[in-house]
């Protein structure tokens, strides 16, 4: 099943020359995840299989704010999904989504992260979606890349 990405989302993406399934090995464990996801994220848990939880945390101006959520699509070498709610007090009347999907490319692998969902949030889509363009980078697949092709 392939998630429908909505219209208002984030995309990051990287070349990696290493096939789907190599590439999907750095998915399987949370210490795969958490060794290029862990950039700017503390992980705090990570089970990479369908229904599984995700918990993570980012310091925003000195605060540490917790979210995560469940795993909703898990399909090796091709795509895994987690729904992405902040915690009370800054939480959201609905959560987005992250995505990361993979796709075949020639001989090597076109890695995208998309954070999506955001349309779902009504008024404050807009400012959200801003907010996010400008915060996400590309930083965790770049260290993806470098850990698949070292």
């Amino acid at each position: 099943m392939t998630t429908t990405i909505g219209p208002l989302h984030v995309r990051r993406s990287v070349f990696i020359n290493a096939a789907p399934a190599r590439v999907w090995q750095e998915f399987e464990s949370a210490e795969q995840v958490m060794s290029w996801l862990n950039l700017g994220h503390t992980i705090h848990k990570f089970d990479p299989h369908l229904g599984g939880q995700a918990d993570l945390s980012v310091d925003i101006d000195g605060e540490q704010r917790y979210f995560g959520g469940r795993v909703l699509v898990y399909e090796p070498g091709r795509e895994l999904t987690i729904s992405s709610q902040w915690q009370p007090p800054n939480d959201w009347p609905v959560p987005t989504f992250w995505t990361f999907r993979l796709t075949g490319v020639y001989d090597g692998t076109l890695v995208e992260l998309f954070h999506h969902g955001f349309e779902r949030l009504g008024a404050d889509a807009a400012d959200n979606l801003a907010a996010y363009e400008a915060g996400w980078d590309n930083k965790h697949l770049l260290a993806l890349r470098d850990i698949v092709e070292d």
